[in-house]
Formats: structure tokens, sequence, C-alpha cells
């Protein structure tokens, strides 16, 4: 990326933009990028944080905070919540969910929402589907697209009967991840190796929420994820395509090393299913290349931007937080080639990625530390946005002391609104580059039509 390069882009730093983040964790990076990089533009940019001491909440690119942890199946209270929001803003914003229960829940509330927020008009009910475990594997037989064994069972006996069919290890998903846990609820997305371990977690799950799957044996260049943005028209552009070196837990999890290498057969393939479905907005696939008969299955559907989203730009510096905005308020795309090798480092998530690879053999500590000596940017340290970093490290060293206690239910409370620590345009200097940020060229106006900032929500 040429430093000067995403200059010329006509974003409208006019309308702002919200990061929506419904799920109650706070080591959530994605809503920290999508921050960054829009504020990086000259956009006002909005949060929903959990609390007060949310590292994402402290980034100096915000111009303001809404603290709440809404309960995610209460959608009425979310959509006033919204509301209440969008009032204090003043006007019109471009809305980016980070988890499925926002993409969810901006589908499906559309009528209510869409005068105060800019949102794609994907196809009613299309957004559940996708991020639901079990509607995704229908919906890829229904499109032929290339697809893992999966079962639904509906008691111990049929798991065990599926189990038997394909053998283990074989891998168990929460069917419907985006709802509400309970504090045994396990993991989304667990690999089980024994008759045993399957029992246990099968009568953990909600009743009908523990999804069955084939287990494809991971290895390198196997796990792929694929990162776009469609239009109105269904096309995708920019369309991005990477390795997950790592991941936390091992094989099963997040990205915590990832790197962009174009792949233009797994292109094709995704682009073709996104044109067919009438998907419209940000999307985040997890794909793995089965070795048996070559193809690359389709594992997970995020109908939202990826925590990871960062690892790929284009040389107009275009991410998909980016490219939203720029689509959503009509302006022009830019295109631009897409430089191969980028890479991603999560930090805190690596460091026990690695771990978890060192016991299985998999990694050795010099061939660790040479990956983060490759690394072009990092997923919580930026040299101008340093207050998030350090409130990480402190939060999660805090999680190590209280995980022997148990996970804590999140606290429910009324969202109260916060000033950022982003000034006022008026009182703005020129947008720093820092951390893989590009300085973009605004014009200085107060256009600030809020009430006074330091007011709780009522």
């Amino acid at each position: 990326m040429t430093r000067g390069s995403a200059a010329e882009v006509a974003f409208d730093t006019d309308t702002p933009a919200v990061v929506l983040k419904l799920d109650p964790n706070v080591f959530h990076h994605g809503g920290l990028g999508v921050i960054r990089s829009l504020g990086r533009a000259g956009i006002d940019v909005y949060g929903v944080h959990e609390d007060l001491l949310a590292p994402a909440a402290w980034s100096r690119y915000l111009r303001g905070r809404w603290y709440w942890t809404p309960d995610v199946a209460d959608s009425d209270r979310i959509v006033a919540g919204l509301l209440q929001l969008a009032e204090r803003i003043g006007r019109p914003a471009v809305v980016i969910p980070t988890d499925d229960a926002g993409a969810i829940l901006l589908n499906e509330h559309a009528t209510a929402l869409r005068p105060h927020f800019r949102f794609p008009e994907s196809p009613a009910g299309l957004p559940r589907r996708l991020a639901g475990k079990y509607s995704l594997y229908e919906l890829c037989v229904q499109e032929n697209a290339p697809h893992v064994v999966t079962a639904l069972p509906a008691s111990v006996a049929e798991a065990e009967q599926f189990a038997w069919s394909v053998g283990f290890p074989l891998v168990a998903k929460l069917a419907r991840p985006w709802q509400a846990r309970r504090r045994h609820t396990p993991r989304s997305t667990t690999i089980v190796h024994t008759r045993q371990e399957l029992g246990d977690l099968y009568r953990q799950a909600p009743p009908g929420g523990l999804m069955l799957q084939e287990y494809i044996p991971g290895g390198p260049g196997q796990d792929w994820y694929f990162h776009g943005y469609c239009n109105a028209s269904s096309v995708c552009e920019p369309a991005f395509t990477g390795v997950k070196e790592r991941s936390y837990p091992p094989h099963c999890g997040l990205t915590s090393f990832g790197r962009a290498v174009p792949n233009p057969q797994l292109h094709r393939q995704v682009t073709d299913l996104l044109t067919r479905i009438g998907y419209r907005g940000i999307m985040d696939l997890d794909l793995r290349f089965d070795p048996r008969d070559g193809q690359y299955k389709l594992l997970d559907f995020n109908p939202r931007i990826g925590a990871q989203f960062r690892v790929f730009q284009n040389s107009a510096g275009i991410d998909v937080a980016r490219a939203a905005h720029l689509d959503l308020t009509g302006r022009p795309i830019p295109t631009g080639h897409v430089a191969p090798g980028r890479r991603l480092l999560v930090e805190n998530y690596d460091t026990l990625a690695a771990l978890g690879y060192l016991r299985r053999g998999e990694l050795t500590v010099g061939s660790w530390l040479t990956t983060l000596r490759r690394v072009d940017e990092t997923a919580w340290f930026a040299r101008d946005d340093l207050a998030p970093f350090g409130l990480m490290c402190l939060r999660m060293a805090w999680r190590m002391v209280e995980r022997p206690f148990g996970r804590r239910e999140p606290t429910r409370v009324t969202p109260r609104f916060r000033p950022g620590r982003k000034p006022r345009r008026s009182e703005r200097s020129p947008v720093p580059d820092g951390g893989g940020g590009i300085p973009v060229s605004t014009t200085i106006t107060n256009m600030s039509t809020e009430r006074s900032e330091e007011e709780p929500a009522s």
C-alpha cells in the first residue's frame, strides 16, 4: 500500500458510522479494527461497548461510546436502544455489525431502523439462515455447494449413531451460536474425540442446539477464509482470500495468525454462491480444503464483518469496512490489486494458540518467533492508538486470575452515552498515519448536532 493512495478516496465524512456489538466479549478485536479503519479515514465512529473498561472503547478514533449489554433475545428493547443512539447522533449513520446477532437484528427489524441507519438490504431471513450452522448446511445442499457431512441429532442415541457412521474425531457446533448462552453452555465449536465427550457435550447444549459434522483433518494451507462486500446487485467487490495459519483453539477456533493469499478457484466458488443467493453486505466465510476430493468445503458463513478483516486491503487502501461505508453513502469503491502475503496477528489469542500447537508438536518456539517478525498489522497494538492494547493486556491478566471462579453472567444495564476520545472536527488536526492507517484529507467543519454528551440516555 502506498502512503498517499487513499487520500484520493472520496469518503463521505459527513455520514458517521456505528459499530454494533451485541456479544458481551471485551476481547473482540474486529470492532476495534473498524473503529480505527474508518476513524483514520476521517469518519466519526460510535461504538457499542460492554462496560467502561472495554479496551476498544478507549480508541482515540471513537467519537462516542454507547455503554450497553442488551439481552440478545429482547429484540424490541435492542431496537429501542438503537433508536436512542440514533437520536443522540442526530443524523443517519452507517451501521456495521460485528456479530451474527446484530446482522440478524438489522435484517429482521429493517423497517424500524432504516430511517435512521444505513445498512444493506439483504433478502428477508437470509442472515439468520446463513448464521445458523444447520440451516447453512441445508442451503449448501440446495445450492449444490461443497459441504461436509452434517447432522442435527434429536437425542444422545442419534448423536452416537452419527459418530459411529463418520468416526471420531468429529466436530460439534452450537446450531444457533448467536443466542445467549448459559453458564455451562459449551463452546460454539468443539472437536470431540470420544463417545463420553460427545454425551457430556450433548447434555450441556440447549435442546436441539447441537449440530455434528464430519471432521476433515487440517494441515498447513488447508484452512481458508473469504472476506468481501456485496453491493445491491450482489456483486462482490472487493473480495479477498487468505489462509488461517493458526487459530485458537487449534484447528477449530478464531484466526490468531493469518495471511492474505490469492486463490482464484476459491474466489470463483464463493462469489458465484453469493450471486446465486442474492447476498448483500459484508461477509466472512471459513472453508477447509478437503484433499480427498480437492474441494473447498464451506464450514461457516458469518453475515457480518469478520474479526480478522484487517488482514486484507487493496492497493487503494480499501478494506471491507471502508467499502461498506463508501457504497452505503453512494460513493464508488476504488479497485486495486491485493498484495499477497499481508499478515495479521491477534496478540492475546496467538499466544494461547501457540501453546496448543506446541503441545501438538505442530510448532516450535523458533518457528513461532519467526512468524512474529513477519507481521504487517496487529489486532491490538497500534503506534497511534495505544490505550486499547494496554487495557487488553490488563483485562487478559485479570481473566487469568478470575478463571478458577467461573465465568460471570453479563450484567444487563440501561444504555448510557459517553463522549469518545476523538475531538470535534473544529478541534482536529490532520489524521496521522499509524498502525497501518493512512492519512485522509477532510474538510474541517463543525457538523455536531448532538445533545450534551455527558447526559445519560433515558
